[in-house]
């Protein structure tokens, strides 16, 4: 096997006969065309020839010695990889059979022998224009694909967004309102004990609102490209110590408690904003779904390169089915914490882009009734 034409022309083609007086003349007449042509003279050598090099035409003579052009085509047109190459075949036969044969199985021109030089250069540049034609439109289809799946999760983010404001983000404000008006129209009725009460529960609305909010502007802002990144070398151990304490105060009023198994000697390559926001989540999460009594615990463990954390519960636990659509925008899926907590589902959405963002990966491990395993990955700090 050798080149016989070096010039770095865009079309390749591959001549494959086992006479060389064949070959000669098939190159000799496409050679005023540029193009860069190799050959095999028989076709277990131009199969292998095909699969290592790329071909945009193969000229496959039919009747060759141990393997013929309807058993090469036959392979080549099997294998996904070269599938595709158009196949016009050299011979001497023009019975219908002979043709018809061919065609079945994937050859899309007949030239026969002897070579008339006008109609040799005129298939060739034929095929060769509709290969390209056929790459063009392929490419152009899997541009417009990839256009209607950012455009479908451009629309699923819109009904996201508005469906937060217009329910979630209203709720919280709801009860603010009503639970306020009632201290204003009640307060010199009741005692301190009910006052503790509904202060209590406005501060917790208030929190949640807080909370909701939080993430809405740092998902807005991911969204548009806003929001900055400046990974460093950070402590974790700090950040989860600092997110446990703030959470004190709500594990408290279920009782569950929080078990911090992270070093402050346990370093990863982040962005401290980001991980803080991933941590809250990740533990408002486990502190919705924990029944009374329960237990979080938060551990770490080494992976390479990488550091994995998991955040775990034994609460309510998620059904197999379920747990694919955590991460997904384009579903909307959130169910009531064990004491009637709402959720959007944000916040994991939330955590997914910025573990990402930092060059790690997030998932979820769960048992219905038993509990979940929040874990996720990022790159050790040095």
């Amino acid at each position: 096997m050798n080149d016989m034409n070096d010039r770095d022309t865009y079309y390749r083609i591959l001549i494959v006969d086992d006479s060389a007086k064949n070959i000669q003349a098939v190159a000799g007449i496409l050679k005023q065309e540029g193009y860069r042509m190799s050959f095999d003279q028989n076709g277990i050598s131009a199969i292998e020839h095909v699969t290592s090099a790329k071909f945009d035409l193969i000229l496959l003579d039919i009747m060759m010695p141990e393997m013929d052009g309807y058993e090469v085509c036959k392979k080549l047109k099997e294998n996904p990889d070269t599938q595709d190459i158009p196949v016009i075949f050299l011979t001497a036969r023009t019975d219908i059979e002979s043709m018809m044969k061919g065609f079945e199985i994937g050859a899309v021109d007949y030239i026969t022998k002897p070579f008339h030089a006008g109609e040799l250069i005129a298939r060739v540049r034929t095929h060769l224009e509709l290969k390209r034609a056929k790459e063009v439109l392929k490419i152009s289809n899997e541009k417009l694909q990839h256009r209607e799946q950012e455009l479908k999760e451009l629309n699923a983010t819109k009904d996201k967004f508005f469906s937060i404001i217009a329910h979630d983000l209203k709720s919280p404000f709801n009860g603010l309102i009503s639970g306020t008006n009632y201290l204003i129209d009640f307060l010199d009725e009741m005692d301190k004990d009910k006052i503790k009460y509904f202060i209590e529960n406005i501060n917790t609305l208030s929190k949640n609102a807080f909370n909701l909010l939080q993430n809405l502007l740092e998902w807005s802002m991911s969204q548009t490209g806003q929001i900055p990144w400046y990974p460093e070398k950070i402590s974790m151990g700090s950040i989860i110590a600092d997110v446990v304490t703030l959470s004190e105060n709500n594990a408290k009023q279920k009782n569950i408690c929080i078990v911090n198994e992270i070093s402050e000697h346990t370093f990863v390559h982040a962005d401290v904003d980001m991980i803080n926001a991933v941590i809250r989540n990740l533990m408002t999460n486990a502190l919705k779904y924990t029944k009374s009594g329960g237990e979080i615990r938060i551990r770490a463990k080494d992976a390479g390169d990488f550091t994995e954390f998991s955040v775990s519960d034994n609460g309510v636990g998620i059904k197999e089915a379920d747990i694919e659509k955590l991460f997904r925008m384009n579903i909307q899926f959130s169910k009531p914490g064990t004491a009637d907590e709402k959720g959007t589902g944000l916040g994991l959405i939330l955590c997914k882009e910025f573990v990402e963002k930092n060059r790690g990966k997030i998932w979820a491990e769960s048992r219905f009734g038993k509990g979940s395993s929040f874990k996720f990955t990022l790159p050790k700090g040095k």
